[in-house]
């Protein structure tokens, strides 16, 4: 190998976490409190709009066994909901919507989650028939599909009016994994991607990835929204139990092999802040 290409190969590692810090827009390590330890938005973690969200039974901040330090264990299907204002850190527009969500969790799902729905993360804006975003673990399989969900504007993704659970699994917006590698004696990292949303041309796109490798992506779908940007919010926790560590945002679609560095980061996102 020649010297140049040498140098080049041993340094790209460097170079792609360069380019994600330089793309980095939020993060929580949940090592010491539920609010981010970084982001270009506003940092609280609330319970509810306005109300700061505070450790308790349903939501306890545990200082050791996270993957990265400390971690948050949600023990019981519970109803505090701990979210992040999305306003300056999503980074939603109308035109060309991009970002990535990375998070890792700890969970057995069929012996953990309790009955009904699970979405251990959430993007949600003023209308869920306006866009919804969301991360779930299905309730009448077993054992449980884990999805990603990205429904536009409820006339484009439901026309007829249904059910989410009744529509076929192919005509659905989301990837869908039907044996999933989640266990709760080891973390699973989760990243998803949102490409072009609101766009027209280049078309809108969305990916999933479990511990570094694709999954799926949803296409040939048009992903619009009609959000107030002002009511954004990334929501954990809605009927999930189980842990989950390193919470970060990115301002746009990382690649195959940015997502792979990141989900082999040594010290997590922390290392790039």
């Amino acid at each position: 190998m020649k010297p140049l290409t040498l140098l080049l190969c041993l340094a790209s590692p460097l170079l792609g976490q360069d380019a994600l810090k330089s793309s980095l827009v939020f993060h929580a390590s949940f090592d010491s409190s539920l609010n981010a330890d970084f982001s270009k938005g506003d940092k609280t973690c609330f319970s509810k709009k306005g109300v700061p969200c505070v450790p308790n039974d349903d939501v306890k901040l545990v200082t050791t066994g996270g993957k990265f330090g400390g971690c948050v264990h949600f023990p019981k299907k519970g109803v505090t909901r701990p979210q992040f204002s999305g306003v300056k850190m999503l980074g939603y527009n109308d035109k060309s919507w991009n970002a990535t969500v990375s998070i890792w969790l700890r969970l057995t799902p069929d012996e953990d989650l309790e009955p009904g729905y699970c979405d251990p993360v959430q993007i949600t804006g003023n209308d869920t028939k306006k866009g919804y975003i969301f991360l779930e673990f299905s309730k009448d399989e077993t054992p449980r599909f884990f999805r990603y969900a990205v429904r536009p504007l409820f006339n484009i993704w439901n026309p007829t009016n249904v059910q989410w659970a009744d529509i076929a699994f192919d005509k659905r917006p989301m990837v869908q994994v039907a044996k999933p590698p989640f266990n709760r004696d080891t973390w699973t990292h989760v990243a998803f991607t949102l490409s072009n949303v609101n766009s027209k041309s280049p078309k809108p796109s969305a990916s999933l990835y479990l511990n570094g490798t694709k999954q799926g992506s949803i296409d040939n779908w048009d992903l619009t929204f009609g959000w107030d940007p002002a009511s954004l919010a990334l929501v954990l926790g809605a009927s999930y139990v189980g842990h989950q560590d390193d919470l970060a945002v990115f301002d746009r679609a990382l690649s195959d092999s940015e997502v792979l560095q990141l989900f082999q980061l040594k010290d997590g996102v922390g290392s790039l802040r």
